[in-house]
């Protein structure tokens, strides 16, 4: 009989450990979920809204939470000495110099600040870095994070993303670990979902999801809802200290009453049940981890293509996502929502094809090709 897997001390670095956080962490959360049944996991973090059989937390000091790359260089300092002996593995969501696994969810500070400059406009960034300490601070800690090491692996979330970092730190050695999904056990029951969120029972329902309202593009979502029937609403989820900015952009459209803000939800199946269509018409996402939530529950999605949102490199156009050529296009938003609410066929299809999708990345099929790169790792320990 072959021996079980040894179990592994495993350090988990996530400043903000909750649900309600944004993508990244739950995807952090998702990992730590599964492993725990097979692992010693320690979560290392300054705020924490979760908890786990199994799981061991460690709240982190912040004596300075602005400005935020302080408070960063607190953290990873803070923690490189909390983790620096008696673990097998260290796993680092945050931009910080130390962890053998470094799970990268955003796009390299360096690719923002360089890519497309030469010149004096290259020379006119390389001052604006030298003269900020928050950038010096960012990059420094950047390019150690992508530093090859004997014992060390960056983790991207998508083909996009792994192109990119690539191109910006050609030494890195990148490992490709897509987000999983949990998969929706029983039936949905749609209207129950909409009375527990206090949402219209009747009339189609656009779903948006994001904490970042701006780069996700609720402006342009709510430009098309303009266009769309009256029947037609949307309910928007994520960061409620951006309500009452667009709120006001609500009212001056005349779009009062067909736009419902419902701030952070700590499961947000809830509004997966309830909605008909998730739109995601982001400008800037590595992953875009709601896009999967929706289609695990049987949505069908519009999401901006894999130049601005790494998920729709997985994707087929017209087979299980509608894929937007340009997330800035409100003529061409309105017209696919347009023709989804219209086309009932056309809707079944997406969903279904959708759930068939999410259906193979299921968390734990997942966890184990973290847990794989766990051992490797574990082995290349000096």
């Amino acid at each position: 009989m072959s021996a079980e897997p040894r179990r592994l001390r495993i350090a988990v670095l996530n400043r903000v450990f909750s649900p309600t956080g944004g993508g990244a962490e739950r995807y952090s959360i998702a990992m730590v979920e599964q492993l725990a049944q097979r692992h010693e996991i320690h979560v290392f973090a300054q705020q924490i809204d979760h908890h786990w059989p199994g799981v061991t937390y460690h709240l982190m000091s912040s004596p300075l939470t602005r400005p935020r790359w302080v408070n960063l260089l607190w953290y990873a300092a803070t923690t490189w000495w909390a983790t620096r002996r008696g673990f097998d593995i260290v796993h680092s969501h945050e931009n910080t110099w130390h962890g053998h696994v470094q799970t990268v969810h955003v796009l390299p500070l360096k690719y923002n600040l360089f890519q497309g400059r030469s010149g004096w406009r290259w020379l006119l960034r390389c001052l604006k870095v030298a003269t900020s300490p928050r950038l010096l601070a960012y990059l420094v800690m950047e390019r150690f994070r992508f530093a090859r090491a004997r014992q060390k692996a960056v983790v991207v979330t998508s083909p996009t993303l792994k192109a990119l970092v690539g191109q910006t730190y050609p030494a890195s050695a990148t490992v490709l670990i897509s987000p999983g999904v949990t998969l929706p056990s029983g039936a949905i029951d749609h209207h129950a979902a909409r009375r527990e969120l206090a949402l219209p029972a009747q009339g189609f329902l656009i779903a948006f999801v994001a904490n970042d309202y701006q780069k996700k593009g609720l402006s342009i979502l709510l430009e098309a809802l303009k266009c769309l029937p009256v029947g037609v609403e949307l309910a928007v989820v994520g960061d409620p200290s951006q309500i009452e900015r667009f709120q006001r952009k609500v009212s001056s459209m005349g779009l009062t009453g067909r736009v419902h803000f419902l701030g952070h939800l700590r499961d947000i199946s809830q509004l997966y049940r309830a909605a008909d269509l998730l739109a995601h018409p982001t400008t800037e996402d590595t992953f875009a981890m709601v896009v999967l939530e929706a289609m695990a529950h049987g949505l069908p999605v519009v999401v901006s293509d894999a130049r601005y949102c790494g998920i729709a490199g997985l994707l087929t156009h017209g087979v299980n996502a509608i894929i937007l050529s340009s997330p800035t296009d409100t003529a061409q938003l309105s017209a696919i929502l347009g023709q989804i609410l219209a086309d009932t066929s056309m809707r079944d299809a997406l969903g279904s094809n959708a759930r068939e999708f999410a259906q193979q990345r299921a968390w734990p099929s997942i966890a184990v090709e973290q847990e794989a790169m766990y051992f490797h790792l574990a082995d290349r320990a000096p």
